[in-house]
């Protein structure tokens, strides 16, 4: 071997981390990245300057210095200008999907051909974000895809495209959307047992064969299988049926999930990691004191996530339904939840509930879920949602909103067992007795066994000798440290 050879050898792996522009993609991707830089890589973490800006108000004008080997950069998302900044809200789904494909390959690649102190040796987008693999692709270096949501919503999306060639999609007239067509079973899903046209994205829900979210659905996982490895946040037990139908037929798939409990086991105490955040709203610490203060399990979580919005409507029957179960909530109320209107809750509500409910902005959800007070979780099914409930053993109320939620929603009620789902037309009497059969109900105790099973499956998934774990090894010696 010629000093030449040996000189690329020696040099410190350095990877390009590039998550699609909103909070529930930018979490794993942030945990991918500190869990490689603990394993010797130079991580160059790529924001869009929109959200960029967003965390710096968030967290502080330090938060995103860095530290040794670990760096932010930002790139433009061709949507956005500084006097959105006051807006302090997740940007329109569609127009962002749309931006970041048509506008954002070119910046991405003058960042890199600027990273040189190491250079860049590989480069890890969101699956949404597999423009990146052309600039991979370009450099030499290995391009991988991050699968932030689960595998069961790779395989829908992955056969949207045959749900159009079919004809069952685009719809032929809005009122498909309301005279049970949804309710078409589709038994050909590999590794899936029936499911209904509803349980897809919701992007298929559209009368437009022209829909940018219908065609994005189609296109994004035909470029994914372009890159020399896919990774999915999930655990081989959790979805074993459906992720050795996708390994027939994909580039090599690796599980390295949950996140949290991998980030857990194999970092150190008191690193330099804590001070690394991607929450896009102020957390209110007061949330965890106010925990603090209840009972084992008396405690119910709520939160809808970053994206989902509810009208005024919605939001004054899940209250109400909230106040008649008579059971303790924490709420998180972000200030763009409600659509078109200032989120005030009824004044009657607010003084019936005072005594047993807190409402907040936003809250440190991983510590609000493990908290022992919290004894379930009304979500919205988000991806990184579900899978931090299963890890802290936390049954939960289903209330999906769009995108992979719908999937996910359906495989914790029916597969899993861990999840009661709630109307889409949410109703208080509803959401009353769903609360208390999931609080105090046997339903309600069934589940909570359920999602305790999950939590010891997905602790053995990361421990030493467990897939998670294992995986993550081989994804970082077999690919992300060869070369393409």
């Amino acid at each position: 071997m010629d000093s030449t050879s040996d000189t690329e050898h020696q040099q410190q792996p350095h990877a390009v981390c590039l998550p699609f522009p909103s909070q529930g993609h930018i979490n794993p991707m942030l945990k991918l990245a500190i869990l490689l830089h603990q394993r010797g890589f130079h991580i160059t973490f790529v924001n869009t300057e929109y959200n960029h800006r967003r965390l710096l108000k968030a967290r502080g004008p330090k938060s995103l210095d860095g530290f040794q080997g670990f760096q932010f950069k930002t790139i433009p998302d061709g949507l956005s200008t500084s006097t959105d900044d006051k807006n302090n809200a997740t940007q329109d789904i569609p127009s962002l999907c749309d931006s970041t494909r048509k506008h954002c390959l070119g910046p991405l690649k003058e960042l890199i051909k600027k990273l040189k102190d190491p250079a860049v040796t590989c480069i890890i987008c969101d699956a949404i974000m597999s423009f990146a693999l052309e600039a991979a692709e370009e450099i030499g270096v290995p391009g991988v895809v991050f699968r932030t949501a689960n595998a069961c919503s790779l395989m829908c999306f992955r056969h949207v495209g045959h749900l159009v060639e079919k004809g069952l999609v685009p719809l032929k007239d809005a009122s498909y959307l309301k005279n049970g067509y949804l309710d078409t079973t589709i038994d050909w899903l590999p590794g899936m047992p029936e499911i209904r046209l509803r349980d897809f994205p919701s992007f298929i829900r559209t009368t437009d064969p022209n829909n940018i979210m219908l065609s994005f659905a189609i296109t994004e996982p035909a470029k994914a299988s372009k890159a020399k490895a896919i990774i999915i946040n999930t655990f081989d037990s959790l979805e074993f049926d459906v992720l050795r139908a996708l390994s027939t037929s994909w580039p090599p798939i690796y599980t390295i999930g949950p996140l949290q409990l991998l980030i857990n086991q194999q970092l150190p105490q008191n690193s330099n990691y804590e001070s690394i955040g991607s929450n896009m709203w102020k957390e209110e610490a007061e949330c965890i004191k106010w925990l603090n203060e209840k009972e084992a399990n008396s405690v119910l979580y709520v939160n809808f996530g970053s994206i989902a919005v509810l009208n005024a409507d919605q939001l004054g029957e899940f209250a109400w339904g909230l106040a008649k179960s008579k059971k303790s909530f924490l709420w998180i109320i972000r200030p763009d939840l409600v659509v078109g209107d200032s989120t005030v809750l009824p004044r009657e509500f607010v003084e019936e509930t005072k005594e047993r409910g807190l409402i907040a902005g936003w809250c440190p959800q991983e510590q609000v879920l493990k908290h022992p007070s919290t004894g379930g979780f009304l979500t919205h099914c988000g991806w990184n949602s579900i899978l931090e409930s299963l890890c802290c053993g936390v049954p939960m109320i289903c209330w999906p909103f769009f995108a992979d939620q719908l999937i996910n929603c359906r495989y914790a009620c029916v597969e899993w067992g861990v999840g009661m789902e709630v109307n889409v037309n949410v109703e208080r009497n509803e959401v009353e007795n769903v609360v208390r059969e999931l609080m105090d109900g046997e339903k309600g105790v069934a589940m909570r066994r359920k999602a305790m099973e999950w939590k010891r499956k997905a602790e053995e998934a990361t421990g030493l000798d467990g897939s998670s774990f294992l995986n993550f090894n081989r994804i970082v010696n077999a690919v992300l440290l060869s070369k393409a």
